[in-house]
């Protein structure tokens, strides 16, 4: 099975072009922090190129732009091909077959802004009274 899902930032706004016939494909790429850092204590980040086809591609370039946080599910692909100096490489995607956007509209480009508000308003919690009821304890 190839199944891969990452959360991520965009780390550059996604480019919409068609194949030679007229397929739409969008190119993006992600930034996924790792949920542990190196000895030093510093978190280590992978950067992710995704390609998404047709409908989805055409959404994804749509709405989502340079920062916005998506999450991906979709696999991955291996490429072969041969650069300017005829050397031989190999370039690995991601499939994307679902994008969900994470950042709210309206939130700033760098990231995740919550409509909520800055701090919770106060609770007014009802007073206790002290009360001696002693008096009535048969024992």
């Amino acid at each position: 099975m190839n199944k891969v899902f990452l959360i991520g930032n965009l780390t550059r706004d996604p480019e919409l072009t068609e194949t030679t016939s007229g397929v739409a494909l969008c190119r993006f790429s992600i930034a996924v922090n790792r949920n542990y850092g190196s000895a030093d204590g510093e978190r280590k980040t992978d950067f992710f190129n995704i390609v998404a086809w047709r409908g989805l591609g055409e959404t994804v370039a749509r709405y989502a732009k340079k920062g916005n946080k998506v999450a991906v599910s979709g696999s991955i692909e291996l490429r072969n091909y041969e650069d300017s100096q005829g050397v031989k490489r190999t370039g690995v995607d991601i499939v994307a077959q679902d994008v969900e956007f994470l950042t709210p509209k309206g939130s700033s480009d760098s990231g995740y802004v919550s409509d909520a508000p800055a701090a919770p308003a106060e609770r007014k919690r009802a007073s206790l009274q002290a009360f001696d009821d002693d008096s009535d304890i048969p024992f």
